[in-house]
């Protein structure tokens, strides 16, 4: 029974969705927007902002929790050098969902997921 669980299991184990939601977040501050399944895009969106509060602090700290989560690479320096200081001010809400029609082979609900 799923009792107090709140996330959505996406029809993966643990560390496959665990992958699911890292590649999803790179690609998100990578390209800035994505289309993705409606379920998905609600799952990734509170790990990416997490992500976007430890990096405007900017923190050394910060800097490997974000690594930690995301991996190394040009990701995460973009993330915390140029993303970030973008939205230095701004408590909270990095990120909005746009809903779209439902895919045509399966129905499933589409939507995009992009940085404010």
């Amino acid at each position: 029974m799923k009792h107090h669980k709140s996330y959505r299991t996406l029809g993966r184990d643990k560390d496959q969705r665990k992958a699911l939601l890292r590649s999803l977040a790179r690609s998100l501050f990578l390209h800035g927007k994505i289309k993705t399944t409606e379920p998905k895009a609600k799952e990734v969106r509170p790990f990416a902002e997490k992500l976007m509060t430890k990096a405007i602090s900017g923190t050394p700290a910060n800097k490997r929790l974000i690594e930690a989560q995301i991996g190394k690479g040009k990701v995460t320096n973009m993330l915390i050098e140029k993303i970030a200081p973008k939205y230095k001010g701004q408590n909270g809400g990095y990120t909005r969902i746009i809903k779209l029609p439902t895919r045509v082979s399966d129905r499933s609900k589409m939507a995009f997921i992009e940085l404010v």
